[in-house]
């Protein structure tokens, strides 16, 4: 399943904690993303009131459908072209297919949920959780910031998984909450984080006077890398009150 960048959880250890950090009840609904062959799949559908498990590959949908408890939902579809508001659950417990995780969050962090307990790449994990001033820091630190507490629960080895993967994996955990943060229009701040980070090295007051036009008083005249989020939050209202309503419209 490389081709799908699935490589399947094979150790049943690390599945049973993955369950015990979702701190699962029997009245809950979870959505799993990538099942492959079930076997976290399985173990939750022992825990909890409902499974919703959205599995792109054919074969394994209809393996899954023949072989798991009737509390257990397959929807055979790309999770990226589904609705996530029309599945109906609370908790997210998930062995995510790595070639979809950046995508897979973003649209994650835009819905209603308690807590979601996922494995990613150990890398793109450091990213979720990186600090201003690190290598690690970048668009999804500060998206993840803004919208939910995000931990590293542990490190899973590669070989763990199956196919093995080029490297090691993490569990982590991402509690929605308000943000911390106050700006005035959310799509303009998202849209200034790709413009930020896309020139990254670049001193923010040049991103800003090529981009937008507006010049920038002295406590933003750093590396993006250096600004904390709420700083980023700051400037995207300040930019946003020069450059006005009608340009975050053309931007939609």
């Amino acid at each position: 399943m490389r081709k799908l960048g699935q490589h399947f959880l094979i150790n049943e250890s690390v599945a049973r904690r993955e369950i015990e950090y979702a701190e699962l009840k029997k009245d809950d609904t979870v959505l799993e993303v990538g099942p492959g062959k079930g076997i976290l799949t399985r173990l939750l559908a022992e825990k909890v009131r409902k499974v919703i498990a959205v599995e792109i590959d054919e074969r394994l949908a209809n393996y899954l459908r023949e072989s798991l408890p009737q509390n257990v939902e397959v929807i055979c579809e790309d999770i990226l072209k589904l609705d996530l508001s029309t599945l109906d659950f609370n908790k997210v417990v998930a062995n995510l297919p790595f070639q979809i995780s950046s995508p897979f969050t973003f649209k994650l962090l835009d819905q209603d949920f308690e807590k979601a307990v996922i494995i990613y790449q150990k890398e793109f994990a450091k990213r979720m959780v990186a600090k201003p001033g690190s290598k690690d820091y970048s668009r999804l630190s500060v998206a993840v910031y803004y919208r939910a507490d995000c931990e590293i629960k542990e490190i899973v080895p590669k070989r763990f998984f199956k196919p093995i993967p080029k490297v090691d994996a993490a569990i982590v955990e991402i509690i929605p909450r308000e943000p911390k943060f106050h700006v005035e229009d959310e799509d303009f701040f998202f849209f200034l984080l790709s413009v930020l980070f896309s020139q990254r090295r670049k001193l923010v007051s040049k991103v800003v006077k090529s981009y937008f036009g507006v010049d920038l008083p002295e406590e933003f005249r750093r590396r993006v890398g250096e600004m904390r989020p709420e700083e980023i939050g700051r400037l995207s209202n300040y930019i946003l009150e020069r450059i006005g309503k009608k340009f975050c419209e053309s931007i939609e």
